[in-house]
């Protein structure tokens, strides 16, 4: 039997036959800190992950990106710790350690062999709380973050095609804004400024632990006890929801930026699973996703790039675990001859089939057998097994969605996959951005941008 018969043969089993192998366990503290451990024995191994519920939707106008720069500054020490000594201690130990912020959520991460579990505990729970913030740090990591955007964005053409779309796709939700911020607000945040954050948010009561590895659930809950038990939860006060006002016909707009190839994104206004009023549509945006760019036979490829040869690369996307509605998303690239215009009635051609066209029940099992390929691949990291788990529960999605997963885009059909074509992949929902490449000067930085580690 094939590899790929295989696949679509266990799609038959319950989601409950992959989901039980690994159980998780919760606890949450008098303070208010949830835990949710995961055993996983196939390696001496243990990830600890720690998230707030904050990120770059969470922030007002004049202070953008202050969820990203608390983060840079959590790395500057406190009383017990000095700067450097968090890092130094992990390295000491054999671990590694980073962090992130999205849009949602702000989180900080351990991997280190088992019994150095308690340490990573020990110094996270210190930093919840104790962390100094002085200004002569804060104006070094300013220029850090100054950098960071430059490599990242500012010399980067698709990348910040990408940052004057999503201002554009959204007119009041703060996914209009970069998780890294708007220079200008980059540039005044104040000691002050990153104080108040932090003592807002950054509280046993808004957050979440997360511990995948070689571990016994109880003893994690015992040192949680231990190290975070004695801090008092704080008053929480959720931001006002800013829910995106309804759209009434396509935008448009044209980026004119140094750059070597012309560029098109596309992005519908779309629900999520923490949005949306049946659950299913969500999953069947997901698997909508999928058949577009799902792997080298999915449409977007074998159809534009293979096929008609119309562009160098295609692809899109849909954000499943987002707090507020997203984007379902195309963008792509026009081979030699061809330019974003053809790429855009190709694009549109393809929207068009999938609202008057059933899905082939070939082409369903196909991407429901990657969909399990992706759900069994993802449990060889203990990484990536914390991430799901924290990030729906940090989001306001239940940890036990992750269970669900499979069995629910199992049970999506091909009319359901045309409905919601037809609901949300609509005109009036539609965002364009046109990236029209201008000369390119001899003098302009080409330096690399910069890798997945910040530099703390």
């Amino acid at each position: 039997m094939k590899f790929r018969d295989i696949l679509i043969l266990c799609l038959c089993l319950p989601a409950l036959a992959i989901a039980d192998n690994n159980k998780v366990h919760e606890k949450i503290l008098s303070n208010g800190l949830k835990i949710l451990v995961k055993e996983d024995r196939r390696s001496p191994v243990a990830v600890s992950q720690i998230w707030y519920k904050v990120g770059s939707s969470y922030e007002p106008g004049g202070v953008t990106g202050i969820s990203h720069m608390l983060e840079h500054m959590m790395f500057k020490g406190t009383e017990a710790y000095p700067q450097g000594e968090f890092s130094r201690i992990i390295a000491e130990n054999g671990g590694r350690e980073n962090a992130f912020t999205g849009r949602d959520y702000t989180a900080y991460f351990q991997t280190v062999e088992k019994s150095r579990l308690e340490i990573c505990l020990k110094l996270e729970a210190d930093r919840m709380r104790n962390i100094k913030l002085v200004p002569e740090e804060l104006k070094k990591e300013l220029q850090v973050v100054t950098e960071e955007r430059r490599m990242r964005t500012e010399d980067k053409p698709r990348a910040k095609t990408r940052e004057h779309f999503q201002a554009m796709a959204f007119s009041n939700s703060p996914y209009k804004n970069p998780v890294i911020g708007w220079p200008a607000d980059i540039a005044g945040y104040t000691v002050a400024d990153l104080e108040a954050w932090y003592q807002r948010w950054y509280a046993p009561n808004n957050a979440t632990l997360v511990v995948v590895g070689d571990v016994e659930p109880t003893e994690v809950f015992n040192l949680a006890e231990r190290y975070f038990g004695g801090f008092e939860k704080s008053d929480i006060v959720d931001v006002k929801p800013q829910t995106e006002i309804e759209q009434f016909g396509a935008r448009k707009m044209t980026v004119k930026l140094p750059a070597k190839l012309p560029y098109i994104m596309m992005g519908y206004k779309v629900p999520t699973l923490n949005t949306v009023e049946q659950e299913w549509e969500a999953y069947a945006l997901e698997v909508l996703a999928g058949i577009l760019d799902g792997g080298n036979g999915a449409r977007l490829t074998s159809r534009l790039v293979r096929g008609q040869q119309i562009a160098v690369s295609a692809g899109a996307g849909y954000s499943l675990y987002s707090r507020l509605d997203d984007l379902f998303s195309l963008a792509a690239t026009p081979a030699p001859g061809k330019n974003v215009f053809d790429l855009e009635y190709a694009l549109k051609n393809e929207i068009y089939q999938l609202k008057n066209e059933l899905v082939s029940d070939q082409e369903l099992q196909r991407i429901k057998a990657q969909v399990l390929a992706g759900a069994v691949y993802e449990r060889d990291s203990n990484f990536y097994q914390a991430m799901q788990l924290g990030m729906l529960e940090t989001i306001g999605l239940s940890w036990r969605k992750v269970a669900e997963y499979v069995e629910k885009i199992n049970q999506i059909t091909a009319q359901q996959i045309r409905a919601v074509a037809r609901q949300y992949l609509i005109e009036d929902r539609l965002n364009i951005a046109y990236l029209d490449p201008q000369a390119i000067e001899e003098t302009q930085s080409t330096q690399a941008a910069a890798g997945g580690r910040h530099a703390h």
